[in-house]
């Protein structure tokens, strides 16, 4: 589980497929349905902390992404 691509593997597994238009928001609605799935049983502690970190990691690097352009405009 290193991918946004890798989540969002996982995530078609269990028939949740994802696309808001936003890459940001995305990767948001991918995290609380990654929540849902570890409250559920689903998904164990391990890959639950695994899928959380690549959506922290992507999540950060759109945020600096945006900064930038925010930022040479």
């Amino acid at each position: 589980m290193k991918t946004l691509y890798d989540v969002q593997q996982l995530l078609k597994k269990f028939g949740v497929y994802v696309y808001v238009g936003k890459r940001i928001w995305d990767i948001e609605l991918m995290a609380l349905e990654v929540d849902h799935l570890y409250q559920a049983g689903v998904i164990d502690a391990k890959m639950y902390a695994r899928v959380k970190l690549v959506l922290r990691h992507e999540h950060r690097l759109e945020e600096e992404d945006a900064h930038e352009t925010d930022v040479h405009h």
